[in-house]
């Protein structure tokens, strides 16, 4: 039967349809293919279209509609590496007798450095050394965030008892001063100078356990120990993977988002969002005038099993993360899909005689890494088979 004012399919690719991210096969979904033929819609919308057919030869497959979970993903690249960056500021004056190894991780209570043969120990705390910490005539004499955070890991590295100080106290006193003293003693400081002292420059707080990554060329043993001047840097050791995210894409990533990381060897390790920035940059082309300008936020995410990472540091890595998840969803190829002249989209649905039908859909969530969407339509149901494309 011919049919001379039947709607056709549109073959250029209408508005995108309201969805959580941009699916890239929707630029090829523009031509509707049937078994091999070709074909021209009656009644687009129909549950019963009739078409009249003239065979293309194009190779085509079936699918069956499927009830399932679907998640959306975002694919990024992204960089692994070591969260934090810490300048490690000199404040003894002397000699420098020893230096840490670039890549040695130090933690509480251990030698960072030594100068004029005395250590210098690091010790966990956010509010950098900056004066000689020693008992006043009564503890209130002498108080502050760094008397609290000494303390703290005083009795964190057992030399004193949460009994005989109370790690919450802010104040030097008689307490403080025995287990300084014992911490000297564990350092191998000679007896004359165990007593209770700590002068500027012979204790560094720092947030957490350091790992070395830097030390100036200009800072060796043997040199002098410039008060004020950096000795080293180094960074934590958790294990962060940062995103530089096209700021287009912040809204479709949240604190939480469940990620796989996959690592350069091709072996994949889960992680969460654990931060997501709010301030664009944009980055500077100066040096490298082919590079993208596209503003970014950084987006840092943690490695749920960090030991898995390796010891990578600043390697290349890439991200699928999770942005939204639908339970219950009746779900085709993304490949079903048709671009309708009338707008929207519709799938090509094969009936039980053999007949085909164009049966209109409301797109939903995309899965990028699998190719699925999720569809809803009054006339389709889990089972029936659709048309994709064939290889």
């Amino acid at each position: 039967m011919s049919v001379t004012s039947a709607p056709t399919l549109d073959t250029r690719r209408p508005a995108a349809p309201r969805r959580r991210r941009r699916a890239p096969w929707l630029v090829v979904l523009v031509v509707l293919v049937a078994a091999g033929v070709a074909v021209a819609v009656i009644d687009p919308f129909g549950s019963s279209t009739t078409r009249s057919l003239i065979d293309n030869a194009a190779p085509t497959s079936l699918a069956t509609v499927s009830r399932q979970s679907l998640s959306a993903h975002t694919q990024v690249s992204a960089t692994l590496g070591y969260a934090g960056t810490y300048n490690v500021v000199n404040q003894a004056h002397g000699t420098i007798t020893s230096l840490p190894n670039v890549g040695q991780v130090l933690r509480q209570g251990q030698t960072i450095y030594a100068v004029d043969r005395s250590p210098v120990v690091l010790l966990y705390g956010a509010t950098p050394a900056y004066r000689a910490l020693a008992e006043g005539a009564s503890a209130s004499d002498v108080t502050g965030p760094d008397v609290q955070q000494l303390n703290a890991a005083l009795v964190a590295l057992g030399f004193a008892t949460t009994a005989q100080l109370d790690p919450s106290s802010d104040e030097f006193g008689a307490a403080t001063k025995a287990a300084v003293e014992k911490l000297q003693a564990s350092l191998g400081e000679p007896t004359a100078a165990q007593n209770g002292v700590l002068p500027l420059g012979s204790v560094v707080f720092l947030p957490s356990a350091a790992r070395i990554t830097t030390i100036p060329t200009q800072v060796t043993v043997g040199g002098a120990a410039q008060p004020g001047t950096t000795i080293l840097q180094a960074t934590s050791t958790n294990r962060v993977v940062t995103i530089a995210l096209d700021a287009a894409q912040q809204s479709s990533v949240k604190p939480g988002d469940a990620v796989t990381i996959t690592l350069p060897d091709h072996r994949t390790t889960p992680g969460v969002v654990y931060s997501v920035g709010t301030v664009a940059t944009t980055p500077s082309n100066d040096n490298n005038p082919g590079a993208s300008s596209t503003p970014t936020v950084e987006v840092d995410v943690v490695p749920t099993n960090p030991a898995a990472t390796g010891n990578l540091d600043q390697a290349p890595v890439n991200v699928s993360i999770t942005t939204a998840t639908v339970h219950d969803a009746l779900v085709v190829p993304v490949t079903a899909l048709l671009s309708l002249a009338s707008g929207g989209f519709g799938v090509e649905e094969i009936a039980a005689d053999g007949t085909h039908h164009i049966v209109a859909v409301d797109v939903g969530l995309f899965d990028d890494a699998d190719g699925l969407v999720q569809v809803t339509g009054s006339d389709l149901a889990p089972g029936q088979r659709v048309v994709v494309p064939g290889s």
